[in-house]
């Protein structure tokens, strides 16, 4: 009896740490052979991605890029478990999704600035702004806002005191030129540029389109502005072994490289 009961402990212990070790081993594959989905409006996005993608699978990273045509997308779909990690906003664009829509969704790092910059086919200099000039902005919050603050930056407009961010065509204080501001989706003010004075129009849309941000810009953001992009994740996911990889290869330096020399200035990195 005691010969059978040792048996059966010895292969009770075998069959644990064979278990233990194929648990481990799972684990293991689990990491390495993760097929991380990411999320990106297509342009420079996608494009750095590219870049990305190749630097994260010598790490053992597969990632899968996903790309968007506008700026909801990318967010639900993330909100839904579509895809795991999105690489498209700035913080401020994804504080007030959240606000809206209750997304349980957080930043995990920073990547690149796009700068905002005002263009016109029929101006060659923002001073020559005429009066009741019609002006293209974002219909989204906050880079409405964003435009909108570029525009008083520039002299062109004045917003109410106190009023930023979030800001709207409805925040104009003062207007001296009566300028004519209409509110468009981000993705199609490239497409009417023709059609009205000047607009604001964010980078990534604007060398999808053709347009060149150091050269054909009449007006473009301060280098340092504060609306550098992001990586998101949902909240359950910002330590996950794959998406710190992710993160590790987005911020290396073959990516700054790219980054440096293929945008030549128009996109800055913000690690």
């Amino acid at each position: 009896m005691k010969s059978f009961i040792k048996a059966i402990s010895v292969a009770a212990a075998i069959t644990l740490a064979v278990g233990v070790f194929a648990g481990c081993g799972s684990e293991k594959t689990t990491v390495e052979n993760k097929v991380l989905k990411v999320g990106v409006t297509a342009g420079p996005h996608a494009e750095i991605l590219d870049v990305v993608k190749k630097v994260a699978e010598k790490e053992g990273l597969k990632i899968q890029v996903v790309e968007f045509n506008d700026y909801i997308q990318p967010n639900v779909a993330l909100s839904q478990g579509d895809i795991d990690v999105n690489s498209f906003q700035h913080q401020p664009y994804l504080d007030n999704i959240i606000k809206d829509r209750k997304f349980d969704i957080v930043s995990v790092a920073k990547t690149v600035i796009f700068p905002m910059g005002i263009y016109s086919k029929k101006l060659k200099n923002i001073a020559d702004v005429p009066e009741g000039a019609i002006v293209a902005i974002p219909n989204d919050p906050t880079n409405g806002g964003r435009a909108l603050l570029l525009l008083e930056k520039l002299g062109l407009i004045k917003l109410k005191q106190g009023i930023s961010l979030n800001a709207t065509a409805a925040d104009i204080a003062e207007n001296p030129k009566k300028v004519v501001v209409r509110e468009l989706d981000a993705a199609q003010i490239p497409r009417i540029l023709a059609d009205v004075d000047v607009a604001a129009i964010n980078t990534n849309y604007a060398m999808t389109a053709g347009l060149v941000p150091n050269k054909d810009a009449i007006a473009l953001e301060d280098a340092n502005s504060p609306y550098a992009n992001i990586l998101a994740v949902l909240s359950k996911d910002k330590e996950n072994e794959s998406v710190k990889k992710f993160i590790k290869a987005y911020q290396s330096e073959e990516v700054k490289s790219f980054v440096n020399e293929h945008f030549k200035g128009s996109v800055a990195v913000a690690w």
